[in-house]
């Protein structure tokens, strides 16, 4: 397992500030300009902002059949977590959506357990089943269980697919591929599948793309462009455990920067499920990292 470095930290902490306040240009981006559209345009702004320094630090391209097929792979599903969660501004708010696009922890966990075979510690467990609690009273409204929110199902289809992200980053930077390419890659397929979409379903329009531009040009540079490339840099530098637990901040700094510009308040009931959530996730990735030390110790009491 990877030894976690200062410089993992504050990456994978400025990533989280930058994703969470996102939330707020995205939300205001919506106002003017369909998913597709948004999600689209600003892909290739992340990948245009990638590019020179794609060909600064790699010296150029890797055009081998791995490294394309893994761009490909993780491009593909990138693509589909951003437009699930953008589709989710239509119905709920950026607060709501954040959190609840922070249960991708759970489903790392989950995934690990069907497609890696790990043991999923007694904490874990537990975790898990506090986040569904905190979920039940962050979606739900209790005096009308059948009320559920579209917005709140597409923010849980996206965590799903962002865990899969996660997972693929860890593995094919363990393999060796350039992070900084792997986003790259990553950007450029994602956004020609967006850019397809947009124009397949939407009627892109100049003058409301204009109006957008602020929201685009911030979610696109810094969110896409900035951080998710930071991110992969940063799990070069982190541990899973630690990396999970700075990323699932975005949910916290999301509320906060909702609240200061968005003015976005939340029922009591929804302050509960936040708070429950979170909790979960922070006991989550102690659990992991409990676990980790105890195969560690195993590992070398054997050696």
């Amino acid at each position: 397992m990877r030894r976690t470095k200062p410089s993992g930290v504050i990456l994978l902490l400025i990533t989280a500030v930058i994703w969470g306040s996102s939330f707020v240009a995205q939300s205001i981006g919506m106002q003017s300009i369909d998913a597709f559209t948004f999600t689209g345009i600003r892909t290739v702004l992340g990948m245009l902002f990638l590019l020179p320094f794609t060909l600064i630090i790699n010296k150029g391209f890797d055009f081998s059949k791995k490294t394309l097929r893994k761009g490909l792979i993780l491009g593909i599903v990138f693509s589909i977590a951003q437009n699930f969660q953008q589709f989710a501004f239509y119905y709920s708010t950026s607060g709501k959506i954040a959190f609840v696009t922070s249960f991708y922890m759970f489903f790392v966990s989950l995934f690990s357990v069907i497609f890696l075979k790990k043991k999923i510690a007694v904490l874990t467990w537990l975790s898990i089943l506090m986040g569904l609690v905190g979920l039940f009273f962050l979606c739900i409204n209790p005096e009308d269980v059948t009320n559920i929110n579209l917005g709140d199902i597409l923010a849980l289809i996206c965590a799903v697919f962002y865990a899969v992200q996660i997972m693929l980053i860890d593995k094919f930077l363990e393999e060796g591929t350039s992070g900084v390419q792997l986003s790259f890659m990553e950007f450029f397929v994602a956004g020609v599948i967006s850019v397809i979409a947009m124009f397949i379903f939407e009627q892109p329009n100049l003058t409301d793309i204009k109006t957008a531009a602020p929201s685009l040009l911030y979610s696109g540079i810094m969110s896409c462009g900035i951080a998710y490339t930071l991110q992969i840099v940063g799990q070069k530098n982190a541990s899973p455990v630690v990396a999970s637990l700075l990323m699932c901040l975005e949910s916290v700094f999301a509320v906060i920067t909702a609240a200061i510009f968005l003015h976005e308040g939340m029922l009591p009931r929804e302050i509960i499920g936040c708070v429950v959530m979170f909790s979960a996730i922070i006991l989550s990735q102690v659990s992991e990292s409990l676990s980790a030390k105890k195969q560690n110790q195993e590992s070398a009491k054997l050696s």
